[in-house]
C-alpha cells in the first residue's frame, strides 16, 4: 500500500485517529465527527452474508497445464494444445459448519475451481468425493437443513441426520464415503477432487461427448481418525487454511494430477445405470480415466475477504465446448449457485477482481445495480445497436440435448442395473478389514446418538441392503452402544 497521511474513504486527511470528538473534555461525542460515524457505519458491514452451505473455506491462485491431446472431444480453447497453460483460483471448504467452525470435521470438502480462459471464465464446483447424497435438487434444501441447526434446540440433531438418510436410500453410497477414513481429510492438500457431476464435451466437428472429471493429489491422500480429528479440532481449528497457506509460503506447491472419463453420447441410454445420478460413480473398468493435465497452487491470496469469502463459482459459467448435462443436480446448480451469489455478494459480484475474467473482458449490456463501478461509461445498454455493441455469435457453447415426452415431475429414466445400494456394497467390499471396522464405528457413534430406535433400525437397513455383513455389523455395534 501506497504510504502516506491516513485519509477517509473520500480521501480527506484524517487529523486523529485516537480521540473522537466531543463537547468539551469528557463531553459526548458529536454528530458532526463523520471520521467516527464512517468508521462504525463500515465495521457493521464488514461482513457480507456468509455463504449457507461451503462457509468454511481457503483459496489460492495456481495453473492448469495441458498434458495430453484432448481436441478429438472437446473445442474449449484452454484445453486446446499440450503444454498450454490457464490461471486458476481453487477455493476448498467444509459444507455443514458455518464460518468460524474447525476444519478437521468429518464433513464432505468443496473443490471449486475458476479456469480463467480466454474464452471467459470455467467455473468447475466440485467435491472431495465422487459422489453426492441426493440426485435431484428440489431435495438439496430439505437435506442441508438436516445437516445445520435444528430451529428448536439450535444443535445439529443426529435425529434429524439419519431420519433423512434413513428414508432417503439414494444417500447410502455417499454416507459410506463420509464415514470412511477419507471422510477427515488431514488438509487440503492430501485429498482428491471431483467435479462429481457428468458435463458434455464438444469437439470442432460438433460431436459430443459426456465427461466426469477426477483430480488426484500428487501429494498422497492422508487422512484423520475420529479420535485423532477431535484433537486438532480443538488444538487449531484453523488446521487446513493454515497448512494450505504456509505449504505455498514455503514453496511446497500442491499439485493434482487431472484425469477424465469419457463416454460416447450414444452410450448413455443404454448404459447398465443411469450415467447422470450424482449418486454413482462411472466404474473405472467400464471408462478408464484418461490423465489430462496437472494442476498447481502457487500463489496465496492477499486478503482472504476479498478473494476467498468474496469469490463465487457456478456451475453454469461455462466456455465453448464444454456444457451441462440432464444431471438433474447439475441442472438445480445452475441456477441456484449464481442467485446464492447474487443474494450474498451482489448483483455485481462478477466485477471484482478474483471473479472478473483475467484473460480475456466482460462485454454485456448490464449495468446498475450495487457496486456498479461504471465500467461502461458512456456505451449503450440495449442490443441490438449500431454504435458497434457486442454481438451474439450464432454458436452455441455446447451440444443440444434430445428430448421427447411431456411435462411432468418425472422420476428419472430407469436403466437396467439402477440401485441406491450396489455401489455402497461394492465400496465397503473394497475395503480392509481395519477400514471396515472403522467405518462401522464411525458410524455406530453417530447412529447412537438418535433418540428413535425406528430411525436407528431404518438407516442400518439401508447399510443392510448393501451388504449383509456391513448391516450386521453396525447393528451390533449401534446396540452395544445403545445399551
Amino acid at each position: 500500500m501506497t504510504q502516506g497521511p491516513l485519509t477517509t474513504e473520500a480521501g480527506a486527511p484524517v487529523a486523529d485517529n485516537q480521540n473522537s470528538e466531543t463537547a468539551g473534555v469528557g463531553g459526548p461525542m458529536l454528530l458532526q465527527d463523520q471520521h467516527l460515524l464512517e468508521k462504525l457505519a463500515h465495521f457493521n458491514r464488514e461482513r457480507i452474508p456468509e455463504r449457507v452451505v461451503h462457509a468454511r473455506g481457503a483459496g489460492a491462485y495456481g495453473t492448469f497445464k495441458v498434458t495430453a491431446d484432448v481436441t478429438p472431444y472437446t473445442r474449449a480453447a484452454f484445453l486446446s494444445e499440450i503444454g498450454k497453460e490457464t490461471e486458476v483460483f481453487l477455493r476448498f471448504s467444509t459444507v455443514a459448519g458455518n464460518l468460524g467452525a474447525a476444519d478437521a470435521v468429518r464433513d464432505p470438502r468443496g473443490f471449486s475451481l475458476k479456469f480463467y480462459t480466454e474464452e471467459g471464465n470455467y467455473d468447475l464446483v466440485g467435491n472431495n468425493t465422487p459422489v453426492f447424497f441426493i440426485r435431484d435438487a428440489i431435495k438439496f434444501p430439505d437435506f442441508i437443513h438436516t445437516q445445520k441447526r435444528d430451529p428448536y434446540t439450535g444443535s445439529q440433531e443426529a435425529d434429524n441426520v439419519w431420519d433423512f438418510w434413513g428414508l432417503s436410500p439414494e444417500a447410502t453410497h455417499q454416507v459410506t464415503w463420509l464415514f470412511g477414513d477419507r471422510g477427515i481429510p488431514a488438509s487440503y492438500r492430501h485429498m482428491d477432487g471431483f467435479g462429481s457431476h457428468t458435463f458434455q464435451w464438444q469437439n470442432e466437428a460438433g460431436e459430443a461427448f459426456w465427461v466426469k472429471y477426477h483430480f488426484k493429489t500428487d501429494q498422497g491422500i492422508k487422512n484423520l481418525t475420529a479420535q485423532e480429528a477431535e484433537v486438532l479440532a480443538g488444538k487449531d481449528p484453523d488446521s487446513h487454511q493454515r497448512d494450505l497457506r504456509e505449504s505455498i509460503e514455503r514453496g511446497e506447491f500442491p499439485t493434482w494430477t487431472v484425469q477424465v472419463q469419457i463416454m460416447p453420447v450414444a452410450d448413455a441410454a443404454t448404459y447398465r445405470f443411469n450415467p447422470f445420478d450424482l449418486t454413482k460413480v462411472w466404474p473405472h473398468a467400464d471408462y478408464p480415466p484418461v490423465e489430462i493435465g496437472k494442476l498447481e497452487l502457487n500463489r496465496n491470496p492477499e486478503n482472504v475477504f476479498a478473494e476467498v469469502e468474496q469469490a463465487i463459482f457456478s456451475p453454469a459459467h461455462f466456455v465453448p465446448g464444454i456444457g451441462p448435462s440432464p444431471d438433474k443436480m447439475l441442472q438445480g446448480r445452475l441456477f441456484a449457485y449464481a442467485d446464492a451469489h447474487r443474494y450474498r455478494v451482489g448483483i455485481n459480484a462478477d466485477h471484482l477482481p478474483v471473479n472478473r475474467p483475467h484473460a480475456t473482458e466482460a462485454r454485456s449490456y448490464s449495468r446498475d445495480g450495487y457496486l456498479y463501478d461504471g465500467r461502461h461509461k458512456g456505451a449503450k445498454n440495449y442490443e441490438p445497436n449500431s454504435f458497434g455493441g457486442p454481438a451474439q455469435t450464432d454458436r452455441p457453447l455446447w451440444a443440444p440435448t434430445a428430448v421427447a415426452g411431456s411435462t411432468g415431475n418425472h422420476v428419472a429414466p430407469v436403466h437396467a442395473e439402477d440401485d441406491d445400494f450396489v455401489q455402497a456394497g461394492n465400496l465397503y467390499r473394497l475395503m480392509s478389514e481395519d477400514e471396515k471396522t472403522r467405518l462401522v464405528d464411525n458410524l455406530a457413534g453417530n447412529i447412537a446418538g438418535v433418540s428413535r430406535a425406528d430411525i436407528a433400525e431404518r438407516a442400518i437397513g439401508n447399510f443392510r441392503r448393501a451388504d449383509e455383513d456391513f448391516g450386521k455389523r453396525l447393528e451390533a455395534a449401534v446396540q452395544a452402544l445403545r445399551g
